[in-house]
């Protein structure tokens, strides 16, 4: 069986398994912008183990998903003992690049200043994303354009982890990604000016990509591109190769959040890798 087919047909048990998660921590909602998908949720652990926190931007193909839908990631997170923020960000096809950018610039922003009025250190902060998360957070950490662009301080992050990320478009492409891509970009627009593996610059932030060779949707060659453009500017870079059975693109970037550390060494590697930030 392919990949592609293997992806396809994994929809339903990871829909099954999302929808069974207890809801045992109820974020708060803060809006940063006018249209409805422009906001963030915090979650305030019950049990805090650690000063660190998580600051992930939801996939799903740049024209779907929200933080509410992706609560399941939240109350993972948070019940592990970290302090954690979803951002949102206006959705494909209706809102083109670089909408979703700006959107994810100002949602970090505005989290880390809900955070500062909380009295919470903000000091030491992990921006993670799945696929067109891993996508657009990439570019957060590492664009110096961008963070010119949006007067963004990216200071206070210590670390990226990147999931199943498209980050180069020069490589083998899948016809659904194409079309993602054609939804993302108005056709006169430079794609250059949206792909990681242009825009990354040299910085301190460490980088952690988690990519399978069995995604069925992402090649695994992007994920090697990106670590080798942070290698050739210098930048810290780590890519680690999923190995677990449920190794296509929806499974490990986002259903390995309904699965234990002992279960999935994808998950394992994730937080071991903060946690020896």
């Amino acid at each position: 069986m392919n990949d592609s087919l293997r992806e396809s047909l994994s929809y339903f048990g990871l829909y099954k398994k999302m929808f069974r998660v207890q809801k045992n921590i109820i974020p708060e909602s803060v809006s940063f912008g006018n249209d409805k998908d422009q906001y963030f949720l915090y979650y305030e652990p019950d049990n805090i183990i650690s000063d660190k926190i998580i600051i992930w931007v939801h996939g799903g193909g740049w024209n779907a998903g929200t933080p509410k839908y992706f609560d399941f990631v939240g109350q993972y997170i948070a019940n592990a003992g970290y302090r954690f923020v979803s951002i949102g960000y206006r959705l494909s096809p209706k809102n083109k690049y670089p909408c979703q950018i700006e959107d994810v610039c100002s949602g970090y922003k505005s989290a880390i200043r809900y955070l500062n009025e909380k009295n919470i250190n903000t000091s030491k902060v992990i921006v993670s994303g799945p696929s067109a998360g891993a996508h657009l957070s990439s570019i957060l950490c590492y664009s110096k354009s961008v963070q010119e662009a949006y007067d963004t301080d990216v200071s206070k992050i210590i670390g990226f982890i990147g999931v199943g990320g498209p980050y180069s478009f020069s490589v083998k492409t899948s016809l659904s990604v194409r079309i993602l891509l054609d939804q993302l970009f108005s056709k006169s627009y430079d794609r250059t000016n949206g792909e990681p593996c242009s825009l990354m610059t040299k910085n301190n932030i460490p980088m952690l990509l988690i990519q399978s060779k069995h995604d069925g949707l992402i090649d695994f060659s992007c994920a090697e591109r990106l670590y080798e453009k942070a290698k050739s500017v210098g930048n810290e870079c780590e890519l680690y190769e999923v190995v677990d059975k449920k190794n296509t693109h929806s499974w490990y970037t986002a259903g390995m959040f309904l699965e234990t550390r002992n279960e999935n060494q994808g998950l394992d590697k994730f937080f071991s890798w903060i946690e020896k930030l």
